[in-house]
């Protein structure tokens, strides 16, 4: 597919996102999408890990818009965390995921203090999941009594680390960025293979740090390439490298993102696993192209000349596939933006459907083409 040759179709899908997101928050209004069914957006609790990727998306258009009704449900979605916060019990290594897109959104664009203290007690206590042995960020907690996941990370924190950089360059305060980097290096070390392709989850020893296996998660099998895993690995260590200029960071997220392009199908949108036995459904999953897109587009404002020119063009060909192939524009059925998001295929849960971080990291990705401002993370 050859990059599109007119210039205002970012502009224009950008038109589109506006339109959708403005109807179809009269229904979501302050609450948490996570996957569409049957063309409406199933809602979940505000401790769900995709808490912040609707309210983000609010702030997204809110940012060129300045609708005020969008504000104000981004800001109610932004409280309603507080309880999650102050419950404990449910908090897991999303914390980024989810004040990243709330708090710090808030505070980057109205400079609010509150939102402020809220991302940096979140950065505080996304900074004591760290396991010191293993030098990586605990996933989740147990999922059901009698269960010991304390020693298991994944490729999706890459992702949660920036809320620790923000707050150590909002609070003067280095910690933070020693622990983002600590697990950064451990990404490094453990997660993303010589040949960029990435594991999922990672299982440690958490009393010695030893690694002692890796778990396949949502990928197909412990050894495939999980695609929206790779897409995590490229924006993250982009990220990462953003805010530490330590070219390590960078070479890991080019050797993801060479990876992900070389095994890209003809539409340019990947396959939910870049390694599958024939039997297997390959079904896209749109939320990674999406993710990967902003990440290419990082990592072209990070490189020079010619090379920045090739990410971009990768990341301009990805965003404009999902915008004129998978777009659910003129549909009143459908409350997804982009269609054909794989969630969790070995579960069998949210197949070829939209998903809320699919829509968020497309919006992203077209705000960031028309240059509306800063990045969030």
């Amino acid at each position: 597919m050859a990059v599109p040759t007119q210039t205002d179709w970012p502009q224009q899908a950008w038109e589109q996102i506006v339109r959708k997101v403005t109807r179809t928050s009269r229904r979501i209004e302050d609450r948490f999408p996570h996957a569409s069914v049957n063309g409406e957006y199933v809602l979940e609790p505000a401790h769900w890990w995709t808490a912040g990727f609707w309210p983000g998306l609010l702030w997204l258009v809110y940012r060129d818009t300045n609708d005020e009704r969008l504000k104000g449900y981004a800001e109610s979605c932004e409280k309603q965390l507080d309880t999650v916060m102050s419950e404990y019990d449910k908090l897991d290594h999303d914390m980024g995921f989810m004040w990243q897109l709330t708090s710090v959104a808030r505070h980057k664009l109205l400079g609010d203090d509150a939102s402020r203290r809220r991302a940096m007690l979140a950065a505080n206590l996304l900074v004591g999941r760290f396991n010191v042995k293993g030098r990586y960020i605990r996933a989740w907690n147990p999922w059901r009594p009698g269960e010991n996941n304390s020693g298991w990370a994944i490729i999706d924190c890459a992702m949660n680390l920036p809320l620790l950089y923000w707050a150590s360059e909002t609070s003067g305060d280095p910690r933070f960025k020693h622990v983002a980097m600590e697990h950064a290096d451990t990404v490094l070390e453990h997660f993303i293979r010589p040949d960029g392709s990435v594991n999922h989850i990672v299982i440690f020893d958490p009393d010695t740090g030893e690694k002692v296996g890796v778990n396949g998660g949502q990928g197909f099998a412990p050894n495939s390439a999980w695609s929206r895993g790779t897409a995590w690995a490229i924006y993250g260590m982009a990220l990462s490298y953003k805010h530490t200029g330590e070219t390590r960071y960078l070479e890991a997220a080019k050797r993801a993102a060479h990876f992900l392009i070389a095994n890209l199908p003809e539409d340019r949108v990947p396959h939910w696993d870049f390694r599958l036995p024939a039997e297997i459904t390959r079904y896209r999953d749109s939320s990674a192209g999406a993710c990967a897109a902003c990440g290419l587009l990082l990592i072209s404002e990070l490189v020079d000349g010619t090379e920045s020119g090739l990410y971009r063009q990768e990341a301009e060909r990805m965003l404009h596939a999902l915008y004129a192939e998978y777009g659910a524009w003129d549909r009143e059925d459908e409350e997804g933006l982009i269609l054909h998001g794989t969630s969790h295929y070995p579960e069998g849960r949210n197949i070829d459907v939209p998903l809320i971080y699919g829509d968020y990291f497309f919006a992203e990705g077209i705000s960031r083409l028309l240059k509306h401002g800063e990045l969030f993370w």
